[in-house]
């Protein structure tokens, strides 16, 4: 997985757009970033639910998600891109959205209404 890969499925999500958060590329719906790049350019950071949902992720899966001392207690976790798949890739992207979306976008979206395009940010 890279940048531009992740960029593509997050996109799929109701208006998402490309933009800039802490200095670095981003997803964001509505204003309200969900996923960014490092600066490392190499990991991204996920928003999550919970930092036990964080807990268990680096447990679980030590080989894709793993925190630095600036995260530990807040509900976000990074991903190692080159060990990001897309089925998880894919469902990061929506959990991460789902908490930032307007309920409006939410409710659109399990209806199975069609994401209406969003042009990216220049």
């Amino acid at each position: 997985m890279n940048w531009e890969q992740l960029c593509k499925l997050g996109l799929a999500l109701p208006e998402v757009v490309e933009d800039i958060w802490f200095r670095t590329p981003a997803l964001k719906v509505r204003g309200k970033s969900f996923v960014r790049l490092k600066e490392d350019g190499q990991s991204v950071v996920f928003l999550l639910e919970s930092v036990d949902e964080q807990e268990f992720l680096i447990e679980t899966q030590p080989d894709i998600y793993f925190i630095t001392d600036h995260y530990r207690g807040y509900p976000a976790v990074l991903a190692r891109l080159s060990a990001l798949r897309a089925p998880e890739c894919r469902m990061r992207l929506e959990r991460a959205w789902r908490l930032k979306a307007p309920k409006t976008l939410v409710k659109q979206l399990d209806q199975g209404a069609p994401a209406k395009p969003r042009r990216q940010r220049p």
